[in-house]
């Protein structure tokens, strides 16, 4: 009983920083406004970008963490979170635009970007914005294939169903995410938040990101140029040379016992992993 208290209490404690942390507003570069979250000091600062249909809140635990010794920034992509709606389409690069405009707003000189799942996308594009700034990449369950092989059939299929029952098969979705282990409450408070996303922004977002993926992200790490390190599950294989083919130093750390969510479903572990990979960059950056 009094584990189960001190962790509530550990909890509160860490919901309490995150909401009470400062806030503000940047202006993408089509007029969306752009909600985020900062706190504490220290380089590089570490932009944190959540995935498809979630929001700044899923970096709860590290914002907590890393704020003690870095600037921490979590943003909310347009049409997720705080952000505005209204964009026409919600493509990678605008979603790049959306942290790039937040960056800048604060003036942050050296940078490590954090994506999960479709962040990942989203910092690729984000760096490509910020020349000189990014010192280097990290993503949280995503480029686990640079090079897929789906075809179009397979992607218009999949689509379909999302647009067919929007909420009902994002809950399906998500919950083939997770593993057997997994907490249930975790799990539920997941689906239930992405299903209640709008379903204009979901949709769109999810048909450019496959898009993104097919077609743009293995030239678009060629062109920055950036280190990349990923922390993903051990459920989905990544392939590593393929991303080796095209990012100039990429590793991946693999997070056993965990589904999709590793910085939500084991956070001491995921920010055990994050804190060698800044350290890396760092060094590789000759900032030591």
């Amino acid at each position: 009983m009094m584990s189960d208290l001190l962790a509530s209490l550990f909890l509160l404690t860490v919901v309490l920083s995150f909401s009470c942390a400062p806030g503000g507003s940047a202006v993408s570069a089509d007029g969306v406004p752009i909600s985020f979250q900062a706190q504490g000091k220290g380089s590089p600062a570490l932009v944190f970008v959540h995935g498809w249909s979630c929001d700044k809140s899923y970096w709860e635990a590290q914002v907590a963490h890393f704020s003690k010794k870095h600037k921490v920034v979590a943003v909310d992509l347009a049409g997720h979170g705080e952000s505005g709606l209204g964009r026409a389409v919600y493509t990678m690069a605008a979603f790049g635009q959306d942290v790039a405009a937040v960056v800048e707003k604060l003036g942050l000189d050296k940078v490590v970007l954090i994506g999960h799942s479709m962040g990942g996308s989203v910092i690729v594009e984000a760096a490509r914005r910020l020349p000189g700034k990014v010192i280097g990449l990290v993503g949280a369950d995503t480029f686990q294939e640079i090079e897929p092989g789906w075809t179009q059939e397979q992607v218009d299929e999949w689509l379909a169903s999302f647009r067919e029952d929007f909420a009902g098969t994002t809950g399906d979705f998500v919950r083939t995410m997770f593993t057997p282990a997994s907490d249930s409450a975790l799990v539920e408070k997941i689906v239930a938040d992405m299903s209640a996303a709008p379903a204009e922004v979901g949709l769109s977002a999810l048909e450019n990101l496959l898009e993104f993926r097919k077609h743009e992200i293995a030239g678009a790490l060629r062109e920055i140029k950036l280190p990349v390190r990923c922390i993903n599950s051990e459920k989905f294989p990544t392939n590593v040379d393929a991303g080796r083919r095209h990012a100039s130093s990429f590793e991946v750390a693999l997070m056993a016992g965990v589904g999709h969510f590793v910085m939500n479903e084991d956070p001491e572990t995921f920010n055990r992993l994050l804190e060698k990979a800044v350290a890396e960059f760092v060094r590789l950056a000759g900032l030591e």
